[in-house]
C-alpha cells in the first residue's frame, strides 16, 4: 500500500504537468492577441526609427518619458524573485516553496523587458555599444548597463539550477512516441540528473550560493537605477535616500507583482491544493510592511521638499498637489497607497480577492508614482523658461503596451513549456512537514504514555 507521501508527489505531478503541451482555442485566440500588440509595438518603434524622437512627446527639456518609467517599474518588479524565492531561501522559510519558480520568472522577465527600455529611449539603438566602449566609469548610466547585465545573468543561473530536477522529471515521464524535439531538449536541460542524495545535496548547495549571491546584486540595480536620477541636480531628484526609496518601492511592487501571478495561475490550473490563503496571508503581511516603509519614505521626501521650500521645490510641489500632475500624484496617495492599506489590515470575509484587489491597485500606483517622480522634476525649469509640459504620443502608448504584452507573453508560454511549481521543491516540503508532524505526534504519545 502506497504511503500518504507517495500519493501526494503523484498528485502533485499530475496537477503540475496537466497545462504543459495542452492549448485551447482560448489559448491560441490569448497568445495572437499578445502577438498582435507586441507586433503593433514593434511597428511604432519602427515609425520612431524613422522619424527620431521627435515621433515621441520628448523635447530638451522634458527628455524622459514613458520609457523611463517602463524602465524603473519592470526592473522595480524584478525584486519579487529575489524577495520571495532567494531571502525566504535564505531564511528557511519553507511556505515559499509552491511560488517560487513564478517569483524567479518575474524576475527574469521582467528585468528583460525592462533592459530594453534605455536602449528604445536612446532613440539610436546602433549607438549602444558605444556606451560601453566609449562609457565613463564615473557615469551612472555605465554602472546600470554592468549592474543589470549581472542581475541578469545570475537571475537565469538561479532560475534554471531549480529546474533541473523537473526537466529531468519531464524527460522522463516522455513516451517513446512522443516528440524526439521534447526528448532532446529536456535532455540537454536535465544535465544528466539523476535524483540521489549526493546530488540533491550539491544542487541544494549551488542554489543557496546563488540565493546568498542575488540579493545584493539585485539591491544594488535598483541602487544604481535611483543614482541616475539623484546625481542630477534636479527638484525631486536630489535626494541621499533615492538608494533605499527606490529598493523598497522595488520591493513593494514586486510583493504585489508576484500576488496577482499567484493569483491566476491557481486559478487558471486548479492550484488551490499547494497555493493556499496562508502564501496570499503571509505575502500580504510582507506587502503591508513595505508599503508602510514606502509610505513613510514619501512622506519624508515631501516634507523634506516643503520645509527647505526652494524656489524648483516650490513650482514642483504646487505642480504635483495642484497642478497638471496633480490627478496622478494624487491617485498614487489615494488609489495606490491609502485603499490597498485599507483592504490589507480588514480581517473578515474572504481574504484572497480582498488581497488581489490591493495587489492590482498597488502595482498601478506605482507605475504612476514612478511617471510623478521622473516627469515633473524635468518640467520644472532651472533657467527662466516657461514649465515644460510632456505628452504621450501614440508611439510612446504603443511601445508600452508592446513590452507589457511581450511580458505577459513569454509568461504564458512558459507555462506550455514547464511546470509552474517547482515540484521537487514542494514535495520535499510536504514530505519534511509529514514527518515533523509525525516525529511530534509520536513524541507527544511517549509524553502521555510517561
Amino acid at each position: 500500500m502506497r504511503s500518504g507521501t507517495e500519493l501526494y508527489s503523484e498528485r502533485l505531478e499530475r496537477t503540475a504537468l496537466a497545462p504543459i503541451g495542452k492549448t485551447s482555442g482560448g489559448f491560441i485566440a490569448f497568445i495572437l492577441l499578445l502577438l498582435a500588440i507586441a507586433g503593433w509595438g514593434l511597428y511604432a518603434f519602427i515609425v520612431q526609427l524613422r522619424y527620431g524622437l521627435l515621433a515621441t512627446g520628448m523635447r530638451d527639456q522634458v527628455m524622459w518619458g514613458l520609457y523611463l518609467v517602463n524602465f524603473v517599474f519592470f526592473i522595480g518588479i524584478s525584486h519579487a524573485g529575489t524577495l520571495i524565492s532567494a531571502i525566504l531561501r535564505v531564511t528557511n522559510a519553507g511556505w515559499r516553496t509552491p511560488v517560487t519558480r513564478m517569483a524567479e520568472l518575474i524576475t527574469v522577465v521582467a528585468i528583460s523587458v525592462g533592459a530594453l527600455m534605455p536602449v528604445i529611449d536612446l532613440g539610436r539603438p546602433d549607438r549602444v555599444a558605444n556606451m560601453i566602449l566609449f562609457g565613463r566609469f564615473q557615469s551612472p548610466l555605465l554602472w546600470d548597463i554592468i549592474s543589470i547585465t549581472s542581475y541578469l545573468s545570475g537571475s537565469l543561473i538561479y532560475l534554471y539550477l531549480p529546474m533541473i530536477p523537473d526537466m529531468a522529471l519531464m524527460r522522463d515521464k516522455l513516451r517513446a512516441g512522443e516528440s524526439s524535439i521534447k526528448r532532446v531538449i529536456y535532455t540537454l536541460l536535465a544535465v544528466g540528473w539523476r535524483d540521489t542524495p549526493e546530488r540533491r545535496h550539491r544542487l541544494e548547495k549551488a542554489i543557496g550560493i546563488m540565493a546568498v549571491t542575488i540579493i545584493p546584486i539585485a539591491i544594488s540595480v535598483h541602487t544604481v537605477v535611483s543614482y541616475v536620477f539623484s546625481m542630477l541636480l534636479r527638484p525631486g531628484y536630489d535626494s541621499t535616500v533615492f538608494g533605499i526609496y527606490f529598493v523598497i518601492g522595488a520591493i513593494f511592487s514586486g510583493i504585489a507583482s508576484i500576488l496577482i501571478v499567484m493569483a491566476i495561475f491557481r486559478k487558471l490550473y486548479h492550484l488551490e491544493e499547494y497555493i493556499t490563503e496562508r502564501h496570499f496571508k503571509n505575502l500580504s503581511y510582507l506587502l503591508l510592511v513595505t508599503l508602510f516603509i514606502y509610505a513613510y519614505l514619501t512622506l519624508g521626501e515631501y516634507l523634506t521638499l516643503g520645509f527647505t521650500l526652494k524656489v524648483e521645490s516650490k513650482h514642483l510641489l504646487e505642480n504635483l498637489f495642484v497642478g497638471s500632475n496633480a490627478i496622478w500624484f494624487w491617485f498614487f496617495v489615494i488609489a495606490g497607497s491609502l485603499i490597498p492599506a485599507i483592504l490589507l489590515l480588514i480581517r473578515r470575509g474572504r481574504p484572497i480577492p480582498r488581497i488581489l484587489v490591493a495587489a492590482v491597485l498597488i502595482n498601478i500606483g506605482m507605475w504612476i508614482k514612478r511617471f510623478v517622480i521622473i516627469i515633473p522634476g524635468l518640467q520644472v525649469p532651472l533657467m527662466p523658461f516657461d514649465f515644460g509640459s510632456y505628452h504621450p504620443t501614440w508611439v510612446e502608448w504603443s511601445v508600452t503596451a508592446g513590452a507589457f504584452a511581450v511580458f505577459i507573453l513569454v509568461f504564458s508560454v512558459f507555462t506550455k513549456l514547464m511546470p509552474v511549481l517547482s515540484i521537487w521543491e514542494v514535495a520535499e516540503h510536504n514530505e519534511a512537514e509529514t514527518s515533523h508532524s509525525s516525529a511530534s505526534g509520536a513524541a507527544e504519545e511517549v509524553r502521555i504514555a510517561g
